[in-house]
């Protein structure tokens, strides 16, 4: 622009109308005329005479709008460059024609190339002919590096990017040292690969061959991080492409380990009680030796579905900051590697990239590499797996920056780990490399690709890996000798043969107070007793605390009320409701020490207008979090509004959970039946993960559950599920109906050194229901209440049924019975319904000699709810005696968990309290009495 005004102020007819009518419309003093335009005019004659060199001559000096042209052409390639790199290893598509890209799109000629233009912004001499320019942008963008970062809103970023770029054309010059660790680390993953597949023939090992240039690059980012940076841990994760080899060659899994699993063996020190899992699943970790220190490498455990580990990477690795106090998130990196029909294809990636900026679930910026096969997963063609351009164009719904990277250039692979690992470090943000390989056998090594995808195996059966490739290139620059590299490769088998380590060297003896030992958590009962109690005095003090509000803070007036109750709770003048004994719980485990993460959609105030843990000033809306004050130096306390997420969320948390024992951390839904979105998360993580893995979490789940009119998806928690997940005491399922029962099975959840899942089927209508609240006595007196008898003084003898339910439907059976004068049927609940107390329940049931009929009662459907696994799974009542028989009182069998009329629901739940009660019998009795007397 600056170019084009100076050519205006020479000539206005030297630029095109619209700009001569945007310069004409600039401010200036008097009337316009050839010789006069004001400050303006003078300021730009002075910057084009302090710009324009000396001695130019007129046949190098470059008009304004030649000028103006090559700046576009320059930063043509820099939008658009990468669409002519040389990407594609086996060079199978010809490269598209970019306008754009040509000298003539932006009227310059073949006379111009010997022409001295200004360079701009570029990373060059000021001057230089065009030619000279051309070969700069084209080495820069479209080589073995093709980048995208123009989409970028912040100029710093972009300018650090091109500075990055330009500086070295994308290709540095390394030195003999680095190209030979590049060549060893290359040895590594090709050697393995070859003894694999020749040792155990025909078995599935998803093997790294075609893309073995992710070795050097992971081994470059843990080298550099570890020896120059901050980083003291990194948390991969990964699918199962390639895997074993970043388990031996990376994190220094031992040989024979790997063997052993081939041939199907146990390892020593495997989770034996458990299920196992597949070898290509398994995590690892390990200390590898840096330059200056160590690094410490965790592998996450990942199931079949792919990107699903992405943010249980994320949640480990926000657990390992929180433990560092690492509050600029520099110690701990998380590295994440996709499949480029997975990244995709799978809403989850987005959802985790959604995460990463966000104040609770921040990670500092994760380094995502994509192993690019392009082949997607078994046989998908490019045209068949995603609608955009490059598997990776959703990392810019985050501003990302991407390289696109030819993967049989392993240095310009390390150029791209490099500015990968320093741009995080740097901005805290994502970064892209979408590693161009292939993948030399089918989806798996039994597999026949050539059948669906001939012309693309022709040209991988021809094509000589990268080892190859890049050992010839050495040998001909002198760097190393054909013996040297014949040399490496001995050298490695006979490292894997004798069983040692084949990564970079394993530091020992690293002590870390930041690492967590799992084993005080591990072979624990669920009846383990622990007490959870508070004396009178620690409740008055902590409900002080936590009712306590700044001064000058102005409170909305329905919060207002919420606090001045609960100092009343607290002084025991009023009963103790859900919110209060919830909050109570927390201040009471931060005080002794245990932190307490908490996040939902509404979380902070909670759905139902309960909690209000976060309180907003009225005035400047400026909040406060009471339970950050509780005690001088306590752990922390977050609580926060997630994303409209539940997969991504509750995957974060769980591996949150299964890196912080020591911590209370909670998902709560918004409605129970949400959680639906997450049931991957559900069924290969939180339910399972021990069993295949021998991972713990103590992660709990609050999902609102009850029926109250408010339709189908905001009903069910859908009990049955999770219920019929349960097994080997994998976690634990409760249904707590009181406040000072929840108080109690939070406390329980944490003090214990038990670690598993908690479900909790959560209230909505009970937070306020007059009858579900509780007593200071039930806070100081007793703990968490397995089974819960008959409240009401009735004579046990006297009862001829039994009732048993779990719940809300509870109050529902109460009220009625009390309205209607009934002393002849009793009302117990379960309050935990897996690991089921069955003793417990057993001997409450025994307590009602002469109850003819016991009877489970639920307000779910007969196809749901708790109703098949308590009757058919664990036979519940099996020791009822002769005279007893087993009843079910519960809504009819449905596809739909609940109906949509509210008064179609006031009247199924009026039948399900009166069938319960009797109340049909008696009132057909009494009919039948009135008839006879007349």
């Amino acid at each position: 622009i600056e170019a084009l005004y100076e050519s205006y102020l020479d000539n206005p007819e030297n630029v095109d109308d619209d700009w001569r009518q945007y310069f004409d419309a600039l401010p200036q003093e008097g009337p316009r005329s050839d010789v006069a335009h004001g400050p303006i005019r003078a300021r730009f004659y002075e910057l084009a005479r302090n710009r324009r060199p000396a001695a130019a001559s007129a046949t190098s000096m470059a008009p304004a709008s030649k000028q103006v042209a090559v700046l576009q052409l320059i930063n043509a390639y820099r939008f658009r460059g990468h669409r002519q790199a040389e990407l594609d290893p086996l060079h199978q598509y010809q490269r598209p024609d970019v306008p754009e890209l040509q000298p003539s799109y932006h009227g310059l000629s073949d006379a111009d190339l010997d022409i001295e233009f200004n360079t701009g912004s570029l990373v060059a001499p000021d001057q230089l002919k065009l030619r000279d320019i051309l070969d700069i942008v084209r080495a820069t963008y479209c080589g073995k590096v093709g980048a995208e970062y123009m989409h970028i809103n912040e100029t710093g970023q972009k300018r650090w990017i091109q500075q990055r770029l330009e500086g070295c054309q994308s290709h540095p010059a390394y030195s003999q040292a680095q190209k030979r660790r590049i060549l060893d680390r290359l040895t590594a993953a090709n050697s393995l690969e070859e003894y694999l597949h020749n040792k155990y023939v025909g078995q599935k090992r998803f093997s790294l061959e075609g893309g073995e240039a992710l070795i050097p690059l992971l081994d470059n980012i843990i080298q550099r991080g570890g020896g120059q940076t901050e980083l003291r841990e990194v948390v991969i994760g990964m699918a199962h492409r390639g895997r074993l080899n970043v388990l031996v060659n990376i994190l220094g899994k031992m040989p024979s380990e790997l063997f052993g699993e081939f041939e199907g063996k146990q390892p020593e020190n495997s989770n034996t009680n458990g299920s196992g899992d597949v070898k290509y699943h398994l995590g690892y970790s390990s200390d590898i030796a840096t330059e200056d220190s160590s690094i410490h490498l965790t592998l996450a455990f990942n199931p079949s579905h792919l990107e699903i580990i992405d943010p249980v990477a994320e949640g480990s690795v926000r657990a390992r900051q929180d433990r560092r106090q690492d509050i600029h998130r520099e110690q701990v990196l998380p590295l994440l590697i996709h499949g480029d029909a997975a990244f995709a294809g799978q809403g989850v990636v987005m959802e985790t990239f959604n995460l990463s900026q966000t104040r609770g679930f921040s990670t500092g910026g994760t380094v995502h590499i994509v192993i690019n096969n392009q082949i997607g997963f078994t046989t998908s063609d490019p045209l068949d797996s995603r609608s955009t351009l490059y598997c990776t164009d959703v990392a810019k719904m985050l501003q990302a920056p991407i390289l696109h990277v030819n993967s049989d250039d392993p240095e310009a692979v390390v150029f791209a780990a490099e500015f990968a690992l320093d741009y995080r470090t740097r901005f805290h943000k994502d970064v892209v490399i979408d590693l161009v390989c292939y993948r030399r056998h089918g989806h798996s090594e039994a597999d026949e690709p050539a059948a669906t995808q001939p012309k693309m195996y022709k040209k991988v059966r021809s094509h000589p890996d990268v080892h190859k490739i890049y050992s010839d290139k050495l040998i001909n620059e002198g760097s190393v000798t054909n013996e040297e590299v014949q040399k490496l490769e001995k050298a490695y088998i006979d490292s894997l043969e004798s069983n040692q380590p084949v990564s970079a060297p394993l530091a020992s003896n690293v002590q870390s107070e930041y690492l967590v030992n799992f084993e005080p958590y591990k072979n624990h009962r669920w009846d383990e007793y622990v007490d959870t109690t508070l004396s009178r005095d620690s409740i008055e003090r902590l409900s002080e605390r936590f009712t306590e509000v700044p001064d000058d803070f102005h409170l909305h007036k329905t919060v207002q009320k919420v606090i001045e109750a609960r100092r009343k709770m607290g002084q025991g003048e009023e009963p103790l409701d859900w919110g209060f004994a919830e909050t109570l719980a927390y201040a009471s485990l931060l005080e002794a020490g245990y932190p307490v993460r908490i996040s939902g959609q509404d979380s902070a105030r909670g759905t139902f207008f309960h909690r209000h843990s976060v309180i907003h000033n009225q005035e400047n809306g400026e909040t406060y979090l009471p339970l950050q004050h509780i005690a001088p130096d306590q752990p922390s306390f977050l609580i926060i509004n997630s994303i409209l997420s539940e997969e991504a969320v509750l995957a974060f948390e769980y591996g949150y959970s299964s890196s912080e024992p020591r911590g209370l951390v909670i998902w709560e839904a918004q409605f129970g039946d949400f959680a639906n979105g997450a049931q991957v998360v559900i069924d290969q993580f939180i339910s399972s993960s021990e069993a295949k893995w021998g991972r713990l979490s103590g992660l709990v789940m609050l999902l609102p559950h009850g029926y109250d009119g408010q339709g189908p998806e905001h009903s069910s928690a859908r009990l049955e599920r999770y219920l019929q997940l349960c097994a080997e005491e994998n976690m634990q399922v409760c249904f707590p109906s009181t406040a000072a029962q929840m108080f109690h099975m939070l406390r329980r959840q944490i003090l214990r050194p038990y670690r598993k899942p908690l479900i909790v089927m959560s209230p909505k209508s009970l937070l306020r229901h007059k009858l579900s609240t509780s007593t200071l006595e039930d806070i100081t007196d007793r703990g968490f209440q397995l089974v819960i008898d008959e409240i009401d003084d009735l004579d046990k003898k006297a009862v001829k049924r039994l009732l048993i339910c779990s719940g809300k439907v509870y109050y529902d059976l109460l009220d009625a019975r009390r309205d209607n004068d009934i002393d002849d049927i009793a009302i117990a609940r379960i309050e935990q319904l897996y690991p089921f107390p069955k003793q417990q329940l057993n001997d409450l049931v025994g307590g009602y000699p002469n109850a003819e009929d016991v009877v489970w009662v639920q307000e779910e459907p007969r196809n749901q709810g708790a109703c098949a696994y308590l009757l058919e799974s664990l036979n519940l009542f099996g020791s009822l005696n002769d005279n007893q028989q087993l009843l079910i009182i519960a809504r009819p069998h449905s596809a739909s968990p609940a109906v949509g009329s509210p008064s179609r629901h006031l009247e199924q739940q009026r039948q399900l309290v009166r069938e319960a009660l009797l109340l049909e019998a008696a009132e057909s009795q009494d009919n039948n009495k009135e008839r006879k007397s007349a």
